[in-house]
Order: C-alpha cells, then structure tokens, then sequence
C-alpha cells in the first residue's frame, strides 16, 4: 500500500496539474487569437454591401463594378480623378493635387484612397469644397481627427481625412458622397528638388504598388518540465489593411486618370529639360522659365512622372540658398555642389555583395532590368575584387557559401545563376539582408565592403529592414537600385541613407546603363566624408539632417537650418580621401523664398524617427514628431488633416456603405506574378471619362475627356501574395486549438486517475 502523501507533496502536485490546465488554455487561447484574426479578414474581404446591386446589362455605358454577395449582381465603386500643378521656385517645388471623388451608384457611399506622395514631402494643406463652399482642413493628433471624422461621418456630415501610413503613402477618406455626387479634395505639399551632376530633377509619384507584407507568427512557444510554457504572436506590418488597397487586373482597362502641369522657375537659364516615362508638352517662358503638361493631356495613374532639366554650361550654380523667416527666426535651405576634386590614389580592392529580388512583384519589365543590370555589374569587377550573389523571393540562395575572387570561372558561375531567374513568390527581403551584411572579415580594412540591393522595395515591413541595417551595417555601405515604374522610394532612398550609401532608380530598360554607370562611378570614387557645418556664432540653433551624411561623387550637401540671425558665413568642411576640404558661403546670398520652415520641420521629423534605431524610448520619439507636427501644421505618423463640412447631407435612415477605390497595377508589372491567376473577364476598350472639373480656380492644361468604355469592368479584388496569409491563419490556429484541447483532455484524463 502506498505511503499516504503530506501535505507538501500534494500541493505540488495540484501546482503541477493547475499548470498544466494553464498551458493548455494559453494554447487555445492562442488558437482562438489567430481564428479571429482570420476571421476579420474574412468579414473584411465579404462585408455586405448597402447600395442598390446592379447587373451587367443594366448599365448603358461601362463601370468598374465590384461583386457582391449576391450571385450575378454587383456595386458600382467610386471614380477618381486627380488632378497635379507644380510650381518649382529655385531649389523647392509647392504641389496641389486635386483629387475628385464621383459616387456613380444611388446610394452614400465613403471613398477611401491609398495614393502615394514623395517620402520627403510636407504635406500641410486640405481643402474640402462642397459645392461653393470651400473648408480648410486642421491639423490634429492623429485619434482626435479620426473621432472628428468619424463622428461627423456618422452625423451624415460631409468630411475629409488625410493619414500618413509611411512618409511616401497616405489615406484620403471622404465620407457621405451622395448618389451621382461628386466631391473634391485638395492636398497641398512642399518638397525640396534633387540636385545630382549638375541636373535638377522631381519625382511624382501616380501609384502606391502592391506590397508584401510577411505573416504574423508566434515568436516563441516554450515548454519545460516544471511546467513554465508561454507565447507571443508578434506581426511586422501591424498596420498590413491599410497599405494593400485593392488592385485591377491591367487587361479591364485603367483608372484614375491623371493630368499634370509643371510651372518651372529654377532661377537661372535652362538649357535641357527631359521626361524620363511621360511625353510633355514645354512651353518656354523666356530663357529661365516654362510651362509643361502632359502631351495626351491625361494619363492612367500607373507610372511615376520624373522631370530633369539642367542649367546652361555657363551658368550650373556651385550653391543654392534659400531661406524664409517664420515666426522669427529665419529658415535656410542650402545646396552645395563641391567642386571635381581629383584625389592622386591607386583603386581599392572591393568585396561586393549584390543581391537581386526575384519576387513576383518584380514580374515582367522589372526582372529585365534588374537581370541587366546586375550583368552589367559583374562585368565591371576586376580580377583581385572579390564578390557574392545574393537572390531572393519568399525563399534565399546564394551562388557561393562565401564572396570568391572575381575570376572569369566564378564569374561565369554568377551570370549562369542570374539568367535562369524567374520572377514568382513573396517578398522576404529580411533574410536576404542579413545574408548580405555578414562580414566575415570585419577587421580588413584594404578591401572596400559594398553590398549592391537591386529591387522594387515593394514590402510593408520597413522597420524591420531599417533596424537590421543599423545593427549589422559595420564596414559594409548599402547602395539601393530601385527598379521599376513605381519603386518605394521610401524604403529604398532611407535604407540608402541608413547604410551611409546612394539610391538610384531605374525606371526603364532604357536608363540601365546611364545609371548604372553613375553607380560604378560612385562605387570607384573616394567619398566625401566627416562633413560639418560650421555657423556664424549663435546663429544655428538646429540644422537637418544631423549628422551630415557622406558624399559620394556628383552629390551636393544638402541641409536646412533654423537660424537666429541668417547673417555671417557658413563654413562647410569634410574630409576628402584623407585630406580637408573646407568652403564658405556668405548667408547674405540667401534668396527669400517659402517653404523653407516646412521643409526644415519635415527634414528633423525624419531625424526624430531615425533615432529609434539608435535606442531612443518611443514615447520620447512619438512626442518629438507630434510637437513638431503640430507647430508646423504638417501630416506626420501622429497628426493628420481633417475637413468638416458644417451642414449634414445624408439624410436619416440612409445606410453608408465604405468603398476603397482601386488602383492600376504599377506599368510594367506582371499581374499573374503577384496575385496568380485572375479570373476571365471582358476586356474594357479604354479609360471611363472624367467627370469634369468643378473648381473654377484650378487651372487645367490639355486636359481631353476620355473614349467612353464600351462592355463590362468586373473589378477582382485580390491583395499580393502572403500580404495578409488567410488560410495560414487559420490553419496555424485549428492546429493551436486542437494540442491545446488534446492537452486539456491528458491533463483531465490523468486528474481522474490520480485522484
């Protein structure tokens, strides 16, 4: 007969079975977490639909329609049209964008719009006109104009607002669009122009491109046995709804469409001007100035519009200076181009690091290019120079377990490796990078490090790439190739900077071997490095960005400064392949300008981010970017527009139904690639019509109402591949649910039995 247990022995055994009981309930709880995660998606992607259903052959002209629950019926979605006037002012470019939301259905409807803008743009203006009537928009913390707008929503009250996701891509909600209406919004942003080899150049950018956005998972499960046990579902793109809008398959025709003018100002004559994607239409004004439109007069919002233009031979400027006084203290924005230095030093030996993105997203024209010119690249090694190919989809592989000497066999090796590169699957960029920022000779200091990262940047985890960067960097400099027609700059130019190295784009076939042969010139030239700003004592109070980044060949100094008293000389100095370089600038050559407060904000903005890779507390972070954000009136992470109209317009009783406006696959992009297979549907023949322009005030160019569409659009909405995996959740969460359930039952089985 067994010896009776004390008292001590079964209190550890009920603390042994009531852990047990607890391990398995945190796993169904787990189980259930994931279930209702797919489960929102689910009513997500089938939310009933309030507006009146309409079949194809009730409509006598075409529409983008969207299925319904409802077999063979569907809901007409809301049209967008936008309108673009740029006025470029010396060194800064003001941008009004006008955007026209018509609701073609009989019922209220709230238009929700995912467009991108350029990651350094100060968005500070919104403008919502009702008829006569205009309403400025305020700035508020991001929560408190949400629960404005969503009351006013609610009230049946016309409203507008504008939300930051990422530095280059917001949300435009305009609520209660009645039946047949048509409602406009107006954004206003400052940006400062790029300046690189003597050329100016702007970027507007049409699309937001689809973007991968990886799983949630569960970081940890751990068990032991003392009956410790716990888990953490962890997600990367916490945010993931709100950056995949829905996407049209190019094959039903374009949406969106889009005219553009540009009033050019540079300050001094202008001998080129080019449009590397659009044909334009210039018309000079005298020989510092012109106008330029489009030449179709409107175009599909699938591509982004890049402008350059360069000064005379005679007159290209070494120093460009603006500034502004604003609530008195005065605002510089200063371009410097150093001067040809020639620098007498024999070539460094390279390990060289590319790495190529072969994800569906980079389907079609994409994967040529970067196939091109990663070729290109390995063609340019020499024989000492060692390197590595890195390429990358939802899976890794690298050519060699190790970078190799350049030889013409290892070489051969490689190029072998890129030919056979399709484009398909995810965009799980995370492994690639830390693959490619592996040092194994941490210590060499005669062979320059540089990893070359050749994609679209289409993913939704930035965040998680930016703290890699910063925490794995050491020798290596990390120059981006963004390739395609709408590439995330955002991504692409902070990662750049992150890695203390360039960002180049290539939005063409064409452009290949122009850029990357200013590539190569920068990955061979000495850098500019050490760079400080020296101000007239108690003059500078900040200067942006801080600290200067390097410079490479062909690059200005780029910097904006608020300043007690812009008077005196600015002394930049660097350190030039181990030798000073010093330059002075006398601040009374400042021309007056505006635009330049919002710019310095903008620039200390992005700084205050970047810290949080550096170990700054995010609440001191989230109250630098909302103090500043609210004194300069601009979009940020944590404030954002609204616009209340003052008089209700949605009657009571009247549902409103939410309605995302669908954007146009990026030009270039293979559909199949990034979203499989799409279901058969009519072709459409060209671009629905606009509705025309309604504000007097907004001077339109070219601008020529489209062919009508003949024939049905039936609008498939799909989201990219692995942006938000449904059926891992779900799976991931029965089998969570059901080891926790067989666990409840051992542990109900095995009380029994002891007891």
């Amino acid at each position: 007969m067994p010896a009776p247990q004390t008292d001590e022995a079964l209190r550890q055994q009920w603390l042994q079975r009531i852990s047990r009981f607890n391990e398995a309930i945190i796993l169904i709880l787990i189980g259930f977490s994931f279930l209702l995660a797919w489960s929102a998606h689910a009513r997500a992607q089938e939310a009933p639909s309030t507006l009146a259903l309409v079949k194809p052959g009730d409509l006598g002209t075409g529409s983008l329609l969207l299925h319904s629950k409802e077999p063979g019926k569907y809901v007409e979605a809301p049209a967008l049209a936008t309108d673009v006037e740029i006025d470029v002012t010396g060194p800064v470019a003001r941008t009004r964008v006008t955007q026209r939301f018509e609701n073609p259905s009989d019922g209220w409807v709230e238009g929700i719009y995912v467009f991108p803008l350029p990651a350094d743009s100060a968005v500070d203006t919104l403008r919502l006109q009702i008829g006569d009537r205009m309403i400025e928009g305020l700035i508020k913390e991001r929560q408190e104009a949400r629960r404005i707008y969503d009351e006013a929503k609610a009230g049946g009250y016309k409203a507008s607002l504008v939300e930051q996701e990422r530095p280059n891509m917001f949300t435009n909600s305009v609520a209660n669009i009645g039946p047949g209406e048509t409602v406009i919004v107006q954004i206003e942003y400052q940006e400062s122009v790029r300046l690189e080899t003597n050329t100016f150049s702007l970027r507007f950018p049409m699309v937001v491109a689809p973007r991968y956005s990886p799983p949630p998972k569960v970081l940890s499960v751990d068990f032991d046995p003392n009956g410790g046990m716990w888990g953490q579902v962890s997600d990367p793109v916490p945010d993931r709804d709100r950056i995949t809008p829905p996407v049209q398959h190019p094959d039903l025709g374009d949406l969106n469409p889009v005219t553009l003018t540009v009033n050019l100002n540079p300050g001094f004559p202008v001998d080129q001007i080019k449009s590397a994607h659009h044909e334009i239409s210039v018309r000079r004004n005298g020989d510092k100035a012109a106008t330029l439109t489009l030449k179709e007069g409107e175009v599909a919002a699938n591509q982004d519009f890049e402008l350059s233009w360069r000064a005379k031979a005679s007159q290209n400027p070494n120093a460009v200076m603006f500034k502004e006084n604003h609530e008195g203290d005065d605002y510089v924005l200063v371009m410097v181009v150093p001067p040809k230095l020639h620098a007498e030093t024999a070539s460094r030996d390279r390990e060289t690091i590319f790495v190529i993105d072969n994800s569906g997203s980079m389907g079609g024209e994409s994967i040529r290019q970067a196939k091109q010119s990663l070729l290109m690249a390995l063609d340019g090694l020499e024989g000492k120079d060692k390197f590595n190919v890195i390429r990358f989809d939802d899976s890794m592989d690298q050519v060699f377990s190790a970078p190799v000497l350049a030889s013409e066999q290892n070489i051969a090796t490689a190029k072998r490796f890129v030919g056979r590169l399709e484009a398909e699957g995810g965009t799980e960029m995370l492994p690639a990078l830390k693959a490619a920022l592996i040092d194994n000779t941490p210590q060499d200091r005669n062979r320059v490090r540089q990893v070359i990262f050749l994609t679209d940047g289409a993913i939704g985890n930035e965040q998680e790439l930016f703290s890699q960067i910063t925490k794995k960097l050491g020798r290596s400099r990390l120059f981006t190739v963004g390739i395609g027609s709408a590439p995330n700059t955002y991504f692409m130019s902070r990662a750049a900077r992150l890695g203390r190295g360039t960002f180049t784009h290539i939005g063409s076939e064409a452009q290949v071997a122009e850029r990357m042969g200013e590539l190569f010139q920068k990955l061979e030239a000495p850098v500019m490095t050490d760079l400080v700003a020296n101000w007239p004592t108690g003059s500078a109070s900040e200067v942006w960005p801080a600290p200067l980044p390097d410079l490479y060949v062909g690059e200005p100094i780029t910097l904006t400064a608020k300043l007690n008293d812009a008077k005196g000389k600015l002394r930049l100095g660097g350190n030039f392949n181990g030798q000073p370089w010093i330059f002075e600038l006398p601040l009374n050559r400042a021309v007056e300008g505006s635009g330049v407060a919002k710019l310095w904000a903008r620039n200390k903005i992005a700084s205050i981010e970047e810290t949080r890779f550096y170990g700054a507390s995010p609440e001191k972070i989230d109250q630098g970017v909302l103090d500043v954000a609210l004194a300069h009136h601009l979009v940020s992470r944590r404030t954002s527009l609204v616009a209340v109209d003052v008089t209700p317009s949605r009657p009571d009783g009247e549902d409103l139904t939410t309605r995302d406006v669908p954007l146009n696959l990026p030009k270039g992009w293979d559909f199949d690639k990034v979203f499989g297979k799409p279901i058969p549907t009519r072709r459409a023949s060209a671009m629905p019509p606009a509705p025309p322009l309604m504000m007097a005030s907004l001077a339109v160019s070219n601008t020529q109402p489209a062919q009508a569409m003949t024939g049905l659009q039936q609008k498939q909405i799909m989201l990219p591949q692995g942006s938000t995996d449904a059926r891992q959740m779900l799976i991931v969460g029965i089998l969570t649910i059901l080891l926790g359930t067989l666990m409840l039952l051992f542990w109900s089985r095995h009380t029994r039995r002891e007891g």
